[in-house]
């Protein structure tokens, strides 16, 4: 169970990140679970906080996990990412394409959007509400989401089919799923330099794929 939300939350919240217009800095989200069926005590193991860096056309998202610690970079112009997973003191890295990415949204829900005239401040930014429905078998579900075009274009989110015409970063949004309801607000931006290596594999991390770690950890069902 811990493993597969490790995976829910790593590949999920990327929508958050950030390209377009030139930023360099640091945005950190503090996370929320409304209407959890969880126990405290399993709450307690999931991430309270996100923080994304970014330098130029790439990003990197960090959440601590469970006592381990979850990486994702991006890269907007390659339109890749790469997930760098830290668990139980052993080390993975996992990579995937353009194509892969492209194949990966296919197969889910695409968002329809429809940006209101409401405004807000979020950290320092001016933001806009949009209302995203989305339909899978005939269910409908609609969320709230609050982005700045301050920060970021309409690639800031091209990895996750249901936000992917928002044309800006998100600064306050929901992520649901069967097992568990997100939510995640901008606390704060700082504006400074991030170093290039951050955005590079550690040389202490072995290369795999999704299927290989849910099976190594028993989460393949």
């Amino acid at each position: 169970m811990k493993c597969s939300l490790t995976f829910i939350l790593l590949f999920l919240v990327s929508a958050a990140l950030v390209a377009g217009k030139p930023f360099d800095g640091v945005i950190t989200y503090k996370i929320s679970y409304p209407d959890s069926k969880f126990s405290e005590a399993q709450l307690n193991m999931f991430p309270k906080v996100m923080t994304v860096s970014v330098k130029g056309s790439k990003a990197r998202t960090e959440m601590n996990v469970g006592g381990g610690t979850t990486v994702e970079i991006l890269d907007y112009v390659a339109k890749t990412k790469v997930a760098l997973i830290n668990m139980m003191g052993q080390k993975f890295a996992i990579k995937q394409t353009k194509q892969e990415i492209e194949k990966e949204n296919a197969e889910q829900p695409k968002g329809i959007i429809n940006v209101t005239n409401d405004t807000k401040n979020i950290a320092g930014y001016n933001c806009k509400k949009a209302i995203v429905t989305s339909d899978e078998d005939g269910v409908k579900t609609t969320f709230e989401v609050w982005f700045t075009e301050e920060i970021g274009g309409k690639d800031a989110n091209f990895d996750n089919p249901l936000y992917k015409d928002i044309n800006g970063v998100m600064m306050e949004f929901i992520i649901k799923t069967p097992q568990i309801t997100m939510k995640l607000i901008a606390t704060g931006v700082e504006k400074k330099s991030v170093p290039a290596k951050d955005f590079e594999i550690p040389a202490d991390y072995t290369l795999t794929t999704q299927e290989e770690l849910k099976s190594k950890f028993g989460g393949g069902q």
